[in-house]
């Protein structure tokens, strides 16, 4: 229970950083997406991109940090085309990562999923750069002890709001506008 609160309280101060910075450049709707399919989704792809991120993180951490937004936008492009074939696939992060490999994983969602010409892939790539460099600065800031269970909490939920970030980023650009019902 109380790794839970931690690890909410974490993505509590990962979300309004993300989530005010993508707001003013208009890539996600104040009113954050609820979308269970996607979100259901999060436990395996977490699983299951952990090592890869781990490993990467000492030499690369806004990498390891992007690239999961990346995977977010691919699931919630997958969603919206088929959901009920791609929720079929048994894990979707190896799924998308093997399609390349870990290194070249932005550039095949970009291109193969995303379907973006070369302008948008670049402008795409500034713009999980700076989320990530923000949650990497973020988590330095965090006050978890390095090598703790509390940076480990962090970590997750930073990856976890990432992920969320990417599928609200891509949930906008394919036209679902998040508004509050009175």
């Amino acid at each position: 229970m109380e790794q839970e609160n931690k690890t909410k309280q974490f993505e509590k101060y990962f979300h309004e950083d993300l989530h005010h910075y993508l707001v003013s450049l208009d890539l996600v709707d104040n009113h954050f997406p609820e979308a269970p399919d996607i979100e259901g989704c999060w436990a395996k792809i977490g699983e299951s991109y952990m090592p890869d991120a781990i490993r990467e993180f000492e030499k690369y951490p806004t990498a390891s940090l992007g690239w999961i937004m990346y995977v977010g936008m691919a699931v919630a492009r997958y969603w919206d085309q088929d959901f009920e074939l791609y929720s079929k696939v048994p894990d979707l992060y190896k799924y998308l990562r093997d399609r390349i490999d870990f290194d070249h994983m932005d550039t095949y969602i970009s291109e193969n999923v995303l379907l973006l010409d070369a302008k948008e892939v670049k402008d795409l790539q500034k713009i999980i750069g700076e989320c990530a460099s923000r949650t990497y600065n973020r988590l330095l800031h965090s006050g978890a002890t390095p090598g703790s269970a509390d940076a480990f909490y962090a970590f997750i939920a930073a990856l976890h709001e990432m992920y969320l970030m990417g599928s609200a980023m891509e949930l906008k650009a394919m036209g679902y506008h998040m508004t509050k019902i009175q």
